[in-house]
């Protein structure tokens, strides 16, 4: 590099950085000592930066360091150890938020370490956990905790009695296969204990009608304002609920129904609910009914919408009548989308965000939604491409080179108003089960 550019102002470097993703930050990093000791001592430009953690061995004290001159403060750890965390504890006194995936040991002690942590995510641990005594040294911290898919040794009313003690806690996302056991006047119970509760992610495993008092906690009465919970989302859900079972969540903002199956029941239980949340802002629908059953009870306040149903133009047209004012749109339809996405500028015209899949698209209807005059936000859901279809085997998870180019002409065509994702750039703390 010569020394002209290495002599402009740090400032002035600092500020050009703050326009680059975590990788090109990262790759920025080796290119010169010089842009290595500007990233590092600046902590604004790391502010919601999070690192994977696998091979603890494998890092010496110059990652650690540079860890820390960043300020690093969230950390996902894979197949760690209890000696794993009192590494992280030294070298990263100030994390916040700690995810443990495939943890490898019964118990998670060294939580007390962090005095500064506020949100935990255990997932997937292959070995059982066989207590949660661990949650009691952070009970006064913790704001928001994710429990999928852990295996147990204790008795589910443990775990129960662990949860409702984090008083200060804002999200609770609680996964499983049914083997937890956990019974319906669980969700009672916690929205009894957690009245700062605005997000909850419950797996609700049942046939059964809702009992009226499922999402009533003690305190609450009829005639009462609405529970403080905001956001919603239910897995594997297929339970019959009455209308006064849902007068609690009048103040509902945010509802993501997971259906257990994809093929329906005779009666769609979607439509009570679209019926008793008239304030709804953000409308989330995985399977279940075909969007035609329920499109006509759309909330016209839904500014968010994703759909992974059956759907067809005409019902794309129905939407469009019943929310004019849509900002943000996810969708996966069943079927093919190409006759779907053409649609798309003349329809929502307001959208701002928009996440589709570009199997199956012509290259004239992607590059159609430059007509989308306010879209700044384009992530496309494809994972992987087969560069020989004669061998289907031969797969390669990175968007296809044709999708590149593709996505850069969108680009230059909107003077690169439209950011284009796809899907690595995932957040490590959101949980698979809902993305």
């Amino acid at each position: 590099m010569t020394l002209a550019p290495l002599q402009l102002p740090e400032e002035l470097w600092l500020r050009v950085f703050s326009f680059l993703s975590w990788s090109d930050k990262l790759s920025v990093r080796l290119t010169c000592s010089h842009f290595r000791h500007l990233l590092d001592k600046s902590r604004p430009l790391w502010r919601g930066f999070a690192v994977r953690l696998r091979h603890f061995s494998i890092y010496n004290r110059r990652f650690w360091r540079s860890l820390a001159q960043r300020h690093v403060g969230r950390v996902a750890v894979t197949a760690g150890r209890r000696k794993h965390l009192k590494t992280l504890a030294t070298w990263l006194p100030h994390l916040d938020a700690l995810r443990l995936d495939d943890w490898k040991e019964g118990r998670v002690d060294e939580l007390r370490r962090f005095e500064l942590l506020t949100h935990l995510c255990l997932t997937a641990g292959s070995t059982p956990l066989v207590t949660f005594d661990f949650l009691l040294p952070v009970s006064s911290q913790l704001t928001q905790l994710s429990l999928c898919n852990v295996r147990l040794t204790c008795a589910p009313a443990h775990l129960l009695t662990a949860v409702t003690r984090l008083t200060h806690l804002r999200s609770l996302l609680v996964h499983h296969d049914g083997s937890l056991n956990l019974p319906l006047s669980a969700l009672r119970t916690i929205l009894t204990h957690l009245t700062h509760l605005t997000h909850l992610s419950w797996t609700m495993i049942t046939y059964r009608t809702l009992s009226h008092d499922c999402f009533s906690p003690v305190h609450f009465t009829a005639g009462g304002a609405a529970l403080p919970l905001l956001d919603l989302q239910l897995l594997n859900y297929d339970a019959a609920v009455t209308p006064a079972t849902l007068v609690p969540l009048s103040g509902l903002r945010s509802l993501s129904v997971f259906h257990l199956y994809s093929v329906p029941g005779p009666t769609c239980h979607l439509r009570t609910w679209l019926s008793a949340l008239p304030r709804l802002q953000s409308l989330s629908v995985h399977g279940g009914h075909p969007l035609a059953v329920y499109v006509d009870l759309l909330p016209p306040s839904v500014l968010s919408l994703t759909l992974c149903v059956d759907l067809t133009p005409e019902d794309l047209q129905v939407v469009s009548g019943r929310l004019p004012h849509l900002e943000h749109l996810h969708l996966e339809p069943w079927g093919s989308s190409s006759s779907l996405i053409r649609l798309l500028p003349q329809l929502f015209p307001r959208l701002r965000s928009l996440h589709i899949r570009h199997h199956h698209v012509t290259d004239t209807d992607f590059l159609s939604l430059r007509q989308l005059e306010v879209l700044d936000t384009l992530e496309v859901l494809d994972s992987y491409y087969r560069p020989d279809p004669s061998n289907p085997s031969w797969v390669v998870y990175q968007p296809s080179p044709h999708l590149l180019q593709l996505t850069s002409d969108l680009q230059k065509m909107t003077n690169h108003r439209v950011r284009v994702l796809n899907t690595t750039h995932r957040d490590l703390f959101t949980c698979p089960c809902v993305t």
